[in-house]
């Protein structure tokens, strides 16, 4: 534990990096902390933070930056959120009215971006691998349109070649039979206990069924859940993030793979609030000068979706915070009914 003359050098050292990019000296220190100190206490806690592990001294400098673990004690313990002025937050309102949802998400992955003029990222909502109704259409002598009812609502369908011709009788027979023992399953999980369960069936229902499961299950993979970025371009004009092109490579790869971006994104959609992950101390964030700022949004109560800000681990976090935070707000208002 820190007292509070050392927590103070830390907060203020921690702005002093954030707003002018350079590594703080005890002079610096002394002129914006407040403290009636001498240049050899500060000197002194300095080292004593530097012990720590909270910071640390490059090697072309006296003065000191933060750690990841002292970006974390600030962000945890020391950070000061100053609201949003009004005609700030009335302008993200302003921009987030549109009907349809997807405009909306790509709307809050641009506002994000703008405002804190690093990336903005929204994973879209995770649709459901389940279905609450399936029903067979007969198209022609070997193939069978499939009707897929969401327990979302929406309706996907899809066409399958099938290996003999099925009566109409025989496909409202196979449809009754899946509604009534699988409906809001998982296609995967419907899979499974296919093997042990349709023996009482004639082989050539059973075979229907089988198409049908894999022909959903696939329906669902392709309707999964996808990001949205705006603004990664900006993070080239962050020195400590494009002064490496190794780092840079890393940074872009991040983007266009898009599966480590959605692990990070999902983990945080299982806690409330703002979430943040510094690089160098979260194994999802994948360079060490990178910070994530997340928050989950809702629909009608329940969530489903996160979005969020990546920047340098150099930024300004009481303002990211806010901006997350007031989106997500947002967002979750725009989709939810009633």
């Amino acid at each position: 534990m820190l007292d509070s003359r050392a927590r103070m050098l830390l907060k203020t050292l921690i702005e002093r990096y954030v707003a002018d990019g350079q590594p703080v000296g005890s002079r610096t220190l002394s002129r914006h902390s407040g403290l009636e100190l001498s240049p050899a206490t500060i000197r002194n806690v300095m080292a004593d933070l530097e012990d720590l592990g909270l910071i640390t001294s490059p090697h072309t400098s006296a003065g000191r930056v933060p750690t990841p673990r002292g970006y974390r004690m600030f962000v945890d313990s020391l950070i000061t959120i100053r609201p949003l002025e009004l005609e700030q937050a009335e302008l993200m309102q302003g921009q987030l009215l549109a009907e349809e949802p997807q405009r909306v998400l790509s709307q809050a992955a641009q506002l994000l971006s703008s405002l804190s003029h690093f990336a903005g990222v929204v994973m879209t909502p995770r649709r459901s691998a389940s279905f609450r109704q399936l029903e067979f259409m007969r198209l022609s002598d070997r193939r069978v349109l499939m009707i897929i009812v969401t327990p979302e609502g929406d309706v996907q369908n899809r066409i399958m070649h099938v290996e003999r011709d099925y009566t109409p009788t025989e496909l409202i027979e196979a449809s009754n039979y899946i509604n009534q023992n699988f409906a809001g399953l998982e296609f995967n999980a419907i899979l499974q206990r296919l093997k042990g369960e349709l023996l009482s069936l004639r082989d050539d229902i059973t075979t229907l069924l089988h198409k049908a499961v894999s022909a959903g299950s696939q329906a669902a993979t392709e309707h999964a859940e996808t990001v949205m970025i705006s603004g990664e371009r900006n993070l080239v004009a962050v020195h400590e993030l494009s002064d490496n092109l190794d780092r840079l490579r890393q940074l872009f790869g991040l983007f266009e793979q898009k599966t480590g971006l959605i692990q990070l994104f999902d983990a945080g959609s299982h806690a409330e609030g703002v979430q943040i992950f510094i690089g160098g101390e979260s194994q999802l964030v994948p360079m060490d000068q990178l910070s994530v700022v997340v928050a989950p949004y809702e629909a009608d109560g329940k969530i489903v979706g996160t979005l969020g800000v990546i920047g340098p681990t150099r930024m300004a976090y009481d303002r990211v915070i806010q901006i997350v935070d007031i989106t997500a707000r947002l967002v979750t208002s725009a989709l939810s009914h009633g």
